[in-house]
């Protein structure tokens, strides 16, 4: 494997940075996932204009254009020879001391990108479908950091995935600090009633998922009607279908959450039809390489 630093090459071994990096001390940086699928990007210039939005959003100068950034990760790709990949992009803040003080870093960015493969979650949930629960780690307010920012301090996710790991779930449900479905720990959720679909709201403690606006896109272009807006757990629990989205997990069916069967207990129709699009979508769109 051949790991991108500021604009060299390393092999996995090989690639390091200075433990007094921001982005190690603080979680001070941000992050996009991406895939490739049979040499083709998808999405990539939308999550290279989100990962420029989260930069901006925290003050943190990224030292390539967003047209030299995804002439890296094709650069990146290639080099590796992968025609299916999951892509990490890391921008940090950069080398500085022990303190705080951001200005101490700048002028020195870290970019950092790392494609390889990834399986999130065992290839028979995505035929059977998988159990979720709620658990007590509250999505961090939008006024303390704002889900949109994609950035490297990931803890309040974590400690939610733990909790999952700990009742013996693959996933797991946040709330916000109103008691409203916010989104699971690494993914949007959706669920469907009266084969209409409905999913949180982005202002609500939600990140704006690629894959979440592309499953969006798919729905009104089937004709289904789409809502975003607040979600409780009664409303999931009596949903006739449930799913997760995310670059990583792509598209995942849920059958039950906290004990509770959602629909028939098996993947609905209206999931499989956005599955199948999905699949479809992929294939076609996205930057060649």
């Amino acid at each position: 494997m051949k790991v991108y630093i500021n604009g060299k090459f390393y092999d996995k071994k090989d690639a390091k940075i200075s433990v007094f990096d921001h982005g190690l001390l603080y979680g001070d940086g941000v992050f996009e996932g991406i895939r490739s699928y049979n040499r083709l990007v998808f999405k990539l210039r939308e999550h290279i204009q989100r990962l420029f939005e989260s930069a901006h959003s925290i003050m943190l100068k990224i030292p390539l254009s967003k047209e030299e950034m995804m002439k890296a990760v094709i650069d990146t790709l290639k080099i590796n020879r992968l025609d299916d990949a999951y892509i990490r992009v890391v921008v940090t803040r950069g080398e500085g001391d022990l303190g705080l003080d951001p200005r101490k870093c700048e002028g020195k960015a870290t970019v950092i990108i790392i494609v390889d493969k990834i399986v999130l979650y065992p290839q028979d949930l995505y035929k059977k479908g998988m159990s979720i629960i709620t658990v007590p780690t509250v999505r961090n307010l939008p006024e303390a950091l704002n889900p949109q920012i994609k950035s490297l301090n990931y803890l309040n996710n974590i400690l939610a995935k733990i909790e999952a790991i700990n009742s013996g779930y693959e996933e797991a449900i946040m709330l916000d600090s109103l008691g409203y479905i916010a989104e699971c720990t690494g993914d949007n959720i959706f669920i469907v009633k009266n084969n209409q679909i409905y999913t949180p709201p982005q202002c609500m403690g939600t990140l704006r998922g690629i894959t979440r606006d592309t499953v969006l896109e798919i729905a009104r272009k089937s004709n289904i009607l789409v809502h975003e807006h607040v979600v409780t757990r009664h409303e999931l629990y009596i949903s006739d279908e449930c799913f997760l989205t995310g670059t990583a997990a792509e598209i995942i069916p849920v059958i039950k959450v906290d004990g509770r069967v959602i629909g028939g207990g098996k993947p609905g129709k209206i999931t499989l039809k956005i599955m199948k699009e999905f699949r479809k979508l992929t294939k076609i769109e996205g930057v060649r390489y």
